[in-house]
């Protein structure tokens, strides 16, 4: 089973190691650790861990809530796989299918975020989903630039693309709250795609 886990800990010579410890004792075997952030004498990171046996998002939480210092802000189930360079992949397949951009966008973003479903919506008419997206969205007070929002039991990412007059959006019911750097990348990303589609 693979699972995302979002941990924050003292920004410390060891703090690092300490959790791999806890996850190795606990059978799980890390994959990938991405740094967050580092401010203010805490780190928060996203370990991506393969685990063995069937484990439920509350008992890995509970498991390693119990190191010193270490607070867990989000367990959930992810088909990501580690070292896969999913943003390259989507890239090239733009690239070679520009008209096709913003569906190939939307399809590839819920793996790239760890979301359950993407869309792009303009003027209120879905215009390309994913699967398991709704097929109609109420977009809350489109942004001018790209934020991290709650609504409805959902973490939403809302990503304007003004010069489509669309906005994308990417949704997860598990796990935290985006974080202004998973924020950023898609932001990154959606420009590409957005100027490669531009030449279609």
């Amino acid at each position: 089973m693979l699972l995302r886990l979002r941990v924050s800990l003292p920004d410390r010579p060891g703090g690092l190691g300490q959790v791999a410890k806890a996850l190795g004792t606990l059978g799980a075997d890390i994959l990938q650790v991405t740094v967050l952030e580092r401010e203010a004498g805490r780190a928060v990171d996203d370990f991506t861990v393969s685990w063995p046996a069937p484990v439920t998002t509350e008992e890995a939480r509970e498991r390693l809530s119990a190191l010193p210092g270490v607070r867990v802000e989000g367990v959930w189930p992810t088909k990501e796989v580690p070292g896969s360079a999913l943003d390259y992949d989507l890239l090239m397949h733009v690239a070679s299918e520009p008209a096709r951009g913003f569906a190939t966008l939307v399809d590839a973003l819920p793996g790239l975020c760890g979301a359950e479903w993407s869309l792009a919506v303009a003027d209120g008419v879905v215009q390309h989903a994913s699967h398991a997206a709704p097929a109609s969205f109420d977009l809350p007070e489109p942004p001018p630039r790209a934020v991290a929002r709650d609504a409805e039991k959902l973490r939403l990412m809302l990503l304007p693309v003004v010069a489509a007059g669309l906005h994308v959006v990417v949704a997860r019911a598990d796990g935290p709250d985006f974080h202004r750097a998973e924020v950023e990348r898609a932001a990154r990303i959606v420009d590409v795609v957005s100027k490669l589609a531009a030449r279609a």
